[in-house]
């Protein structure tokens, strides 16, 4: 092995500093009591035909343990949905885009409609925020990790607030790279995470390791 392929091997296997680290962000995880959760996407869309996720249904199971455990813990909650029009897989008119009975809403808990991945772009969504008193912390879940739940990460992160995600309760789907080459759904997952961690929020692996 030559001094420069050992030079390359020995920095690809040395964790990189987080653009967090470097600009002095704090990876504390935040009470769910504390933090106004935000549940992005746990439309049926997801669950079956063109649009279904691999671990979709665990990331459901697990996302309503986190909203039962918010419902309990007495914070906010926010539904986003996106609509997408009638006839197409988001249509949130029909059963395919509604949001799934597991995690329902419950009466008085808002739901906001979004057009694109960000859901605080051209939505109510921090105009809910600021009606429910929300201070900076919001922890977010839902469908797809490397788009909805990563830019809604992002579009929080940008207006200031604390954003977390939580791991378990999100899933996506195998994607074809420009290269034709297939990119794994787990693969596609961690990559997703960690572009989060790297800057725009701490993610929290499971629901239970949120604090109390």
């Amino acid at each position: 092995m030559s001094a420069s392929t050992a030079s390359t091997a020995s920095t690809a296997s040395t964790p990189s500093t987080t653009l967090r680290d470097v600009i002095g962000l704090p990876g504390t995880l935040p009470r769910l009591a504390d933090s106004v959760l935000i549940m992005v996407d746990f439309q049926n869309t997801y669950r079956s035909g063109v649009m279904a996720l691999e671990g979709a249904e665990e990331a459901l199971a697990a996302g309503a343990r986190l909203l039962a455990a918010a419902r309990d813990a007495g914070a906010p909650v926010v539904h986003v949905v996106n609509d997408g029009g009638e006839g197409t897989p988001y249509d949130i008119r029909a059963e395919i885009g509604a949001i799934s009975a597991e995690v329902a809403p419950h009466e008085g808990e808002p739901v906001v409609v979004k057009q694109v991945p960000n859901a605080f772009h051209a939505t109510e969504l921090e105009k809910t925020l600021q009606q429910l008193g929300a201070g900076p912390d919001l922890v977010i879940a839902g469908f797809m990790t490397h788009m909805c739940v990563t830019f809604t990460a992002q579009g929080a992160f940008n207006l200031g607030y604390r954003p977390t995600v939580v791991a378990e309760a999100t899933a996506t789907r195998t994607l074809t790279a420009p290269d034709g080459t297939l990119i794994p759904a787990a693969a596609l997952q961690a990559a997703s995470l960690t572009t989060i961690a790297d800057l725009f929020a701490p993610v929290a692996p499971t629901v239970d390791s949120l604090p109390a």
